[in-house]
Formats: C-alpha cells, sequence, structure tokens
C-alpha cells in the first residue's frame, strides 16, 4: 500500500497565518526601537485596535489565556467557592485552584453545551463568591439568567470567553458582559497572536490593577500593589497580532461557509447531531462540534475518531475527559453530571478552518457516512 502523503493530512485546525512579507515592517520597527517587552509601543497600539475592534474601553494583554483567568479572580479578590462547569478546558479549574480557591462544578445543557443557569442556584453555599462560565466552543451562556442568580446572591461573574473572539450577542462583543471577560490569542484559536490573551475590564482601575498584577505586582518602579506574576505580553506578539486583525473579518467569512457545508451535508445523517445558530448571536464559527448517538448511528464516537485518524483525519475529542474525571480534580466533585458526562464521552469536534477547502469536508462526510 502506498503511504499518503502529509499533504493529504487534514488537522483539527491550522492557526491564520498573515502573509510572512507583512509581518517584516513590524519587526522592523520593534528592531529599531530597540524595545521588545514590558508593554512598548507596538502593545500599546494593539490593546488600543483591540479595543476599537471589540467595542470595549479597557483591556490588559497578556501572556496567554490561563494567565488571563487566573488574573481575572484575583483582581477581583475573591475568597472560597466559584461555580462553574467540569465541560471545559482544564485552565479554567485550575485558574481558580491556583487562586487558592474552590471549584464547585455544575452540569451543562445540551443546547449549547455550557453551564446549565438552573443548577447553579443548587450548588450556592456561604463560601460561593463567584461563578464562573465558559462560553463553549464561542456560543453565548445564558447571560441574562447567570446576570439574574448572580444579582440575587450578590455574587460576580466571571466569563471565559477564550473562544470567543469576535463573537456578537444582541449586537455587542461578547466580552461586553459580566465583571470581567477574558480572550485566549492561542494559536489554535479563530485569532491568534501565537500565544496571549487579554483581560477585558469594566473600568480604569480594574485595567490599573491587572496592568500591575501581570508585571510582577509593580504599579511603579519600586512599589508592589499585590501579589503579581510575570504574565506580560511582549512586543512580538503585539506586532503579530496587530496583523492579523486585518485578515479576521475574511478568516471568519470563509469559516462560516465551511459550517454552512458541514450542516448542509450531515443533516440527514442518522445518530449525528450539531449546534445550530444561536439566537441573537453573531458567531466566529471557531469549532465544528458533533454528538454521535452510538445505538442510531451503530458505531461509537471513538470508534469513529480512529475511523478517520486511520485515513490522517484528525478530528478532536474536546471537552474529553471531564474535568473531574482528572485525579487532581475528581476530589471536588460534589454531584454527578449526567449531561456533562454524555456530551464529553459523545462529542466529536471535525476540522474547521480559514482555509479547509470544500473538497475536504466532502471527504470528511463522506468518509463519516462511510463508517
Amino acid at each position: 500500500m502506498t503511504k499518503r502523503s502529509h499533504k493529504n493530512n487534514i488537522h483539527i485546525t491550522k492557526p491564520l497565518l498573515p502573509p510572512l512579507g507583512d509581518l517584516i515592517p513590524y519587526l522592523e520597527k520593534i528592531w529599531d526601537s530597540g524595545f521588545i517587552t514590558n508593554s512598548g509601543f507596538m502593545t500599546e497600539e494593539f490593546e488600543s485596535e483591540l479595543c476599537i475592534y471589540l467595542g470595549e474601553k479597557h483591556l490588559s494583554l497578556v501572556s496567554n489565556g490561563s494567565m488571563a483567568l487566573a488574573l481575572a479572580i484575583q483582581v477581583l479578590q475573591l475568597k472560597g467557592e466559584i461555580i462553574t462547569t467540569a465541560f471545559t478546558h482544564i485552565s479554567t479549574a485550575q485558574s481558580i485552584y491556583w487562586n487558592h480557591l474552590k471549584p464547585v462544578f455544575v452540569d451543562v445543557n445540551t443546547s449549547d453545551f455550557n453551564i446549565d443557569i438552573n443548577k447553579i442556584e443548587e450548588a450556592i453555599t456561604e463560601e460561593t463568591t463567584a461563578i464562573l462560565a465558559v462560553h463553549v466552543f464561542g456560543n453565548p451562556c445564558d447571560i441574562e439568567g447567570i446576570e439574574r442568580i448572580a444579582r440575587k446572591h450578590q455574587l460576580k461573574v466571571i466569563y471565559d470567553a477564550a473562544h470567543g473572539f469576535g463573537v456578537e450577542y444582541k449586537g455587542k462583543s461578547l466580552c461586553h458582559y459580566g465583571d470581567i471577560s477574558i480572550l485566549s490569542f492561542h494559536a489554535t484559536k479563530v485569532f491568534n497572536s501565537i500565544e496571549g490573551g487579554a483581560v477585558i475590564c469594566r473600568d480604569i482601575a480594574t485595567k490599573k490593577r491587572v496592568d500591575a498584577l501581570k508585571n510582577h505586582g509593580f504599579d511603579d518602579e519600586d512599589r508592589l500593589v499585590g501579589y503579581g506574576l510575570n504574565a506580560k505580553m511582549n512586543e512580538l506578539q503585539a506586532a503579530y497580532g496587530l496583523l492579523q486583525l486585518k485578515g479576521i473579518t475574511q478568516a471568519i467569512e470563509n469559516r462560516k461557509n465551511a459550517v454552512m457545508k458541514y450542516r448542509a451535508l450531515l443533516k440527514d445523517i442518522s445518530g449525528v447531531s450539531f449546534l445550530e445558530e444561536q439566537k441573537d448571536t453573531k458567531s466566529n464559527y471557531s469549532y465544528f462540534p458533533i454528538l454521535i448517538e452510538p445505538k442510531v448511528f451503530g458505531k461509537s464516537r471513538d470508534e469513529v475518531y480512529q475511523f478517520y485518524k486511520k485515513d490522517s483525519i484528525f478530528t478532536k475529542r474536546y471537552f474529553y475527559p471531564l474535568v473531574i474525571d482528572y485525579k487532581e480534580f475528581s476530589i471536588f466533585k460534589t454531584r454527578e453530571l449526567p449531561l456533562a458526562q454524555r456530551v464529553a464521552e459523545n462529542i466529536l469536534c471535525l476540522p474547521l478552518s480559514h482555509s479547509i477547502q470544500s473538497s475536504d469536508i466532502e471527504r470528511i462526510v463522506g468518509l463519516l457516512k462511510e463508517v
């Protein structure tokens, strides 16, 4: 048998890469300045352009999304317990743990895979200080429901919008909601600065505190305002991010077209379901997850995953396992999460990127029918 060329591989995603030549002028400016980190002119410009793009007044750039989450919790000076979801990347829970707080996990709903607001109140105790909700795959949580619960119980709301760059809910950036929101600019995201992230702040005082905490806690040359860490974005990442902004609109449009094709080809396959457009939402089409019902489809999710891999198509069981299924976080399991468990065991994200070809999508769906 002839070994398949790597050119025929289809990966779960591809990073949005700007033309290399377009990056050179940005690098030349950095080299001319001799300034490569510690909030230089390129980082300041990137923050300013992102605020314009997102329609926000204040944000602070950081080294990655995990640091953004850790800083968001720290800047709100939370204590005790934070209610969150187990159907998320491990970094969501780790950010709580690293702040010496207790994560309390509740179930999700199957309409968007986000935290089920009907399960939040029963988990609230005297120790609860916040809700950390995740806009899973960039799909908005029940923002009004979470806000209502938070007001009633005087809780802070943090949104993990790692997948949410460019998403709008009711005409506003998804980052506009809650007491504080975070973004990830990891290479696998719709928008990337290779690594990086941002903390979106509601006021200038919060931004200044984040700015200090990401710089070891210094808000002046010799004055500490807290126990900080080093989470600054460097000038090269900022330059890369600035250049990415020029191509992001077209990239999202390409992803939308790919998702539309997936939906059209998959709609009549029994035992396979997918998320439709969310109400009042302008999506960024960050991922294309499907749920496979083994009893109807005839094969399990893992069988499909392995079948694809043999044909050099690399899908992702995302998010699997649940956070509480890792032994390090199983100690925080206080209730059963049947819907989250069902989603985790049956979900499969199909390849999606700004550059995926129609022929690739046809091949992926064709193999799904074949299996």
